[in-house]
């Protein structure tokens, strides 16, 4: 395989005008992700104590979920929120909605689950039966909440939709309540929000934190999140629940994604503290005065470094934003698409570099890239001996999933200057082997 030729079937950011066609894989066979949209139900539905999953699907859809749940003490064990409906050959031929009524009216008899998720699969999904009016008819019939969410791995490139899909589900749940004053998250994944900095600096205002959805929350919780004044979004997965929220209680919404630009962790600090209507916190300016000084020092150090983008916990064009205004090279960007809240990032990329874009993130066909770009940084998961033998070195940005804030900005900076002096480190090793022979 050529690697010239693979970029050959990629085109240039600036070259994307249709966000849904424009963006090529670097193989024809289209990488699906390593996980399906079911993946992403059971990971919001986990963290809603009190809720139930029902998956209604074949049986591998049912494996492997509750294989996914059995040994966790959040789902209770063989016997506990997670439960499965298997269809068969006559489901698939007459339809499954009968069977899934009986199994329902077992769950009842030997439980009561707070509300249930009604999460259905790819077969269901294909043969057409309408779980929203099922989820109708059995909360009708039950009077405890069925909430219908569509997992059909056929229409996603990965796990995202799934938690996106589930919280917005959540939405039914909500009542009309008094504003309390205090805020809820939205779309928090990884990590504890109360680890972050994010969740110091509301603490230190004396500001009450409510629902966490899905991170941390009861039904309790969800029935009650209407009383928060501020919604705040940490990932693009709670937009559309924050809008559902904004347009029905009026419930402002701020999105303060994994920023790794001060300026922009800034505006989202200014724009939430404003919407609550008290100052700023005092300590926020030194911390902020200590990202700025973390950029002005990693500036001196990585000026002129390229990289290929493969996936980190951060927004993909805002973190290439922030390493092209560092004077960072992105030679190639890998994404699962464009936003309408990635333009202005794109923007700014596209004042200095013209990256590839592709499909994320297939990394074998990868290999041959390597080859033709020679980066010296690689941002995402690969296999680091295989870098190595490239003289690539891997950024590290897990440890970043838990964090928001200004925080973000040092430890990213600090990632990204550490492996460049260890690629720099490997091309000077490098260097010296071919003159000596070695």
């Amino acid at each position: 395989m050529d690697g010239n030729e693979l970029l050959g079937r990629l085109k240039k950011l600036s070259e994307i005008e249709d966000r849904s066609k424009d963006i090529h894989s670097l193989t024809y066979a289209q990488f699906p992700g390593t996980h399906c949209p079911l993946m992403g139900a059971a990971m919001a539905v986990r963290g809603i104590d009190g809720a139930v999953m029902m998956i209604i699907g074949t049986d591998e859809c049912a494996y492997y979920t509750k294989h996914m749940t059995i040994y966790s003490e959040d789902w209770g064990g063989l016997t506990g929120r997670c439960v499965s409906v298997t269809i068969d050959q006559h489901d698939i031929t007459f339809g499954c909605g009968k069977k899934v009524e009986d199994a329902y009216a077992e769950l009842m008899e030997e439980r009561k689950p707070e509300a249930v998720f009604l999460v259905t699969t790819c077969v269901p999904e294909i043969i057409g039966d309408d779980f929203d009016a099922i989820a109708e008819i059995l909360t009708e019939r039950y009077g405890i909440p069925v909430l219908a969410v569509h997992t059909e791995h056929f229409k996603c490139e990965n796990h995202m939709p799934g938690v996106e899909r589930t919280i917005t589900a959540a939405f039914k749940l909500m009542e009309e309540c008094a504003k309390d004053g205090s805020v809820n998250v939205l779309g928090q994944r990884m990590g504890r929000f109360e680890s972050t900095e994010l969740y110091r600096v509301l603490k230190s205002a004396g500001v009450r934190v409510g629902a966490q959805i899905p991170s941390g929350c009861s039904i309790d919780d969800i029935k009650q999140a209407a009383s928060a004044k501020v919604n705040i979004v940490v990932n693009d997965i709670g937009l559309p629940l924050a809008k559902k929220m904004e347009q029905k209680f009026g419930i402002p919404y701020v999105f303060f994604d994994k920023f790794v630009d001060p300026q922009h962790i800034s505006k989202a600090y200014e724009s939430l503290f404003g919407f609550l209507g008290i100052p700023l916190p005092e300590g926020l300016s030194e911390l902020k005065e200590k990202a700025e000084k973390s950029v002005c020092q990693g500036k001196e150090k990585l000026k002129g470094v390229s990289f290929i983008y493969g996936n980190t916990p951060f927004n993909v064009y805002e973190a290439c934003a922030f390493m092209s205004s560092l004077g960072m090279k992105p030679q190639l960007i890998q994404c699962h698409g464009i936003n309408d809240t990635d333009d202005e990032s794109i923007k700014e990329i596209l004042k200095s570099d013209d990256p590839y874009i592709s499909q994320s993130a297939n990394i074998s066909p990868m290999q041959y890239i390597y080859d033709v770009l020679k980066p010296m940084l690689y941002l995402g998961h690969e296999y680091a001996m295989r870098l190595k033998m490239k003289k690539i070195a891997q950024v590290h940005t897990d440890m970043g999933g838990a964090m928001l804030g200004y925080e973000v900005t040092g430890y990213f900076v600090e990632q990204l200057v550490t492996a460049t002096e260890e690629a720099t480190a490997m091309r000077e090793e490098g260097q010296v082997e071919r003159r000596f022979g070695a």
